[in-house]
C-alpha cells in the first residue's frame, strides 16, 4: 500500500512539475479562428453583431503573458446593413476602423482551465481598462480555445446611445470572444 501511495505521488508530482515547466517556457501564440459577438439590447428588440475577422499573437515570458487581438469595426454584421452602417458612424468607425484589446495575465495561467486577464480595449477613440476578465481555457487537439465576456458599455467608450423610437439602448454592449490559438 505504502508503494502504491509513493507511486501515486510521484505520478501527481510529474504531471504537476509538467504544467509548471509548459507555463514557464517562452512561448508564442497565433490566432487561427476568431468569433467575436456584441449584443446590444433596446427594450423593443435584441441585437447580435458577429465578426469572424480578429486577428491575434501572444507571447508568454519571464512569467507573463501579453496578448494583441484586433478587429476592424466594419466587420461586425447584425443582418442589417443599415444597423451596421449606423453602428460605425456612432462608434466614430471611419476615424478609428480598429478595436484593439491588449491582455495581460500570468503565464502559469496559459496551462489552467481559466485565464483571468487584465484587458486594456481600444474603441471609439477611447480606452477602457477591464480587470480579472475570466476566460475558459479548453484544449482542442493543437489548439487552445478560449471563451469569455468582456462586459463593454457604451459610456467606457464616450459613445452616445443609439434610440428606437426615442428610447436609448441600454448602456451594456458585452462582447461575446470565442477564439482558437496555436503555438508557434
Amino acid at each position: 500500500m505504502n508503494r502504491f501511495l509513493y507511486v501515486l505521488c510521484l505520478g501527481i508530482f510529474a504531471v504537476l512539475a509538467a504544467q509548471y515547466i509548459l507555463a514557464q517556457s517562452d512561448s508564442q501564440w497565433v490566432a487561427d479562428q476568431s468569433t467575436l459577438t456584441y449584443h446590444m439590447s433596446h427594450p423593443m428588440h435584441e441585437v447580435d453583431g458577429v465578426s469572424h475577422a480578429a486577428r491575434g499573437k501572444g507571447i508568454c515570458h519571464a512569467g507573463a503573458c501579453e496578448f494583441l487581438i484586433a478587429v476592424p469595426v466594419k466587420s461586425f454584421d447584425s443582418g442589417d446593413t443599415n444597423r451596421d452602417l449606423h453602428m460605425i458612424e456612432t462608434t466614430r468607425g471611419a476615424q478609428f476602423p480598429m478595436i484593439v484589446v491588449r491582455a495581460h495575465f500570468s503565464q502559469a495561467e496559459i496551462a489552467q482551465q481559466w485565464i483571468h486577464a487584465d484587458l486594456e480595449v481600444q474603441f471609439a477613440g477611447q480606452t477602457a481598462h477591464y480587470s480579472q476578465v475570466a476566460f475558459e481555457r479548453t484544449q482542442q487537439g493543437n489548439a487552445v480555445r478560449i471563451t469569455g465576456t468582456i462586459p463593454l458599455t457604451c459610456s467606457d467608450f464616450k459613445i452616445d446611445r443609439p434610440t428606437f423610437l426615442t428610447v436609448p439602448i441600454k448602456n451594456e454592449i458585452p462582447v461575446r470572444v470565442d477564439m482558437s490559438w496555436h503555438a508557434e
